[in-house]
């Protein structure tokens, strides 16, 4: 890095407002913690040959190749970290990339594909709705672990591969990816949690769930593979768009395989009839998709052996509330779903009534609700809410109580609840455990439980852990401190402040310099000094060509360079 070029960013960087220093700061991926003391220091840092390396493998080719030219960009992001003032490159910028072979990628366009790979498409991207709502569905349940780098935990892994929710592990990750991109879940410290947005996702239409899936994938897409016009560019010239990022070939490999769960991409490498336009920068429509995908239904069979049976597809608003009191037993298009005294009760605990749940089966079933089926949701609502979890409100401590005073025996000696510390008062049962963890233990050990609140009512009380609202910090604000700090330092003569720098640094590096030196009579001298000390304002040297030590005032020098 030259000492011009430090000069030049950072007048460039002092030049700039705060938010787009900020914005810059974080796209060059510094620390909000960074001990900069004035611009020339940032400048330095942002222009060490670690940091230049680190920023170029974050550029597509296109942004490469006129660097590289020295042809002036208009570029807002990191690139604007690298130019001068008028977007031709900085000098060492283009050193950095000497010998870098940034001959334009070839954007062959798309094979379009046949009637047989887009039917193929078609039913991977069906597959792919369907296996991402049981995803989140799990999530609700139970947060997925997180691992570094984002994959999911092992044990959710093996967990959702056993339960056939997912084929595979890689399959895994690449839902959660997809979900991430269109705001679905969100990494909350070591967990995906399922946002507001992905609970919504799985109670809506098939057509709306992809167009939701898709436009977030295409949002997510990395400048170097989005066009002008709002598309992106063909998936052939992925593979060669970043070429300084070593890790860029298993992100675009990634995002080949995302395109394909999507069935914008067919299994022949051809392009889908409906994502041709979407490619072009036109909004995601299903509707040619939705023409190929299997047909929905909305009505089930209702067996005497307390199962419903799904002929087809099921309409996902239907298919999520019927998911929520009962236990699916079969992921195949032909969904089968059982009734369990359980789940009809996890349902009334969820905010359902037995009324409610009648009339939901009776317009949902071919056949009518079965005597047996009948027979099981009276009984579980009659027995619901039996035992009463609340909370006193003098102690805080957690009551348990039901008028069925043996009932209220038979919690208090069941070892499975040991770990609530129940201890007997009278009729009642008392823990300093939480509410919550009491009511879901008791629910866990099929009791007919219910929450009551400091009023007295019925609350519903739910396992699902949503993640909390993003929020995001512009980035101005989050480096507040290191852009105050910077402005403070920067006084008006930026010339004066830079000269003394270079001062410094030949001092370090007992370096020979030349400096033009003001004298009292209004002319001005040159002379070679081998630097040796600089402080209270003047510089100290030896002159070498009359072999002496010489003191000068930083003040009277009007330029430096080396000998």
């Amino acid at each position: 890095m030259s000492g011009a070029d430090a000069r030049v960013l950072a007048e460039r960087l002092a030049a700039m407002s705060d938010a787009r220093l900020g914005s810059l700061l974080a796209a060059r991926r510094v620390s909000a913690h960074v001990g900069w003391r004035d611009f020339f220091d940032a400048a330095d840092a942002l222009l060490a040959p670690e940091s230049l390396t680190t920023a170029l493998r974050q550029l597509p080719r296109d942004v490469l190749a006129d660097l590289a030219s020295g042809r002036p960009i208009a570029d807002e992001g990191i690139a604007s970290s690298l130019v001068d003032g008028s977007g031709s490159p900085l000098p060492s910028v283009r050193r950095a990339l000497d010998g870098v072979d940034l001959a334009p990628a070839r954007h062959d366009a798309p094979q379009p594909a046949d009637e047989s790979a887009a039917a193929r498409a078609a039913e991977r991207a069906f597959t792919t709705l369907g296996a991402l709502a049981d995803v989140l569905v799990a999530a609700l349940a139970t947060p997925l672990s997180r691992v570094g780098g984002g994959s999911v935990g092992a044990t959710d892994r093996r967990r959702l591969v056993q339960d056939e929710v997912v084929r595979d592990a890689e399959e895994l990750d690449d839902l959660v990816a997809l979900a991430e991109a269109a705001g679905l879940v969100r990494p909350v410290d070591r967990a995906w949690l399922v946002a507001d947005a992905g609970e919504d996702w799985t109670r809506e239409p098939t057509r709306r769930r992809w167009e939701i899936l898709a436009t977030g994938w295409r949002d997510a897409l990395p400048a170097g593979l989005r066009t002008r016009e709002g598309g992106w560019v063909p998936p052939s010239a992925w593979v060669d768009a970043y070429p300084l990022d070593p890790a860029w070939p298993e992100r675009a490999a990634s995002a080949l395989r995302l395109a394909a769960l999507l069935g914008l991409i067919a299994p022949d490498g051809t392009e889908t009839p409906w994502a041709t336009p979407f490619r072009a920068g036109g909004a995601a429509d299903a509707g040619p998709l939705a023409e190929l995908l299997p047909g929905e239904v909305d009505r089930v069979f209702l067996q005497n052996d307390l199962t419903a049976i799904s002929p087809g597809p099921l309409v996902p608003a239907l298919d999520m509330r019927l998911r929520a009191m009962t236990v699916r037993e079969s992921h195949a298009q032909a969904s089968t779903y059982r009734f369990t005294e359980a789940s009809l009760s996890s349902a009334i605990a969820g905010g359902e009534t037995a009324e409610a749940i009648r009339s939901f089966l009776s317009e949902l079933s071919l056949t009518g609700i079965p005597q047996p089926l009948d027979y099981l949701l009276t009984r579980t609502a009659e027995r619901h809410g039996l035992v009463r979890v609340s909370v006193e409100p003098g102690s805080g401590h957690t009551i348990v109580s039901s008028r069925d005073h043996h009932l209220v025996e038979t919690i208090g000696v069941d070892q499975a609840l040991r770990p609530l510390g129940l201890v007997r008062e009278g009729a009642l049962l008392r823990t300093r455990a939480a509410r919550q963890t009491v009511y879901w233990a008791l629910a866990d050990a099929r009791y007919p439980v219910v929450a009551i609140d400091d009023d007295g009512r019925t609350v519903a009380l739910h396992r699902r852990r949503l993640a909390p609202a993003a929020e995001e910090d512009a980035p101005e604000e989050r480096y507040r401190a290191v852009i105050d700090r910077l402005r403070a330092s920067h006084g008006e003569d930026a010339e004066a402040a830079w000269r003394e720098r270079e001062l410094d640094a030949a001092v370090r590096a007992k370096a020979v310099i030349v400096v033009e030196v003001a004298m009292p009579d209004g002319t001005t001298r040159e002379l070679t000094l081998e630097a040796s000390g600089i402080g209270g304002g003047r510089l100290r040297g030896l002159d070498r060509a009359a072999d002496v030590e010489r003191t000068l005032p930083v003040s009277l020098i009007r330029s430096v360079r080396t000998a």
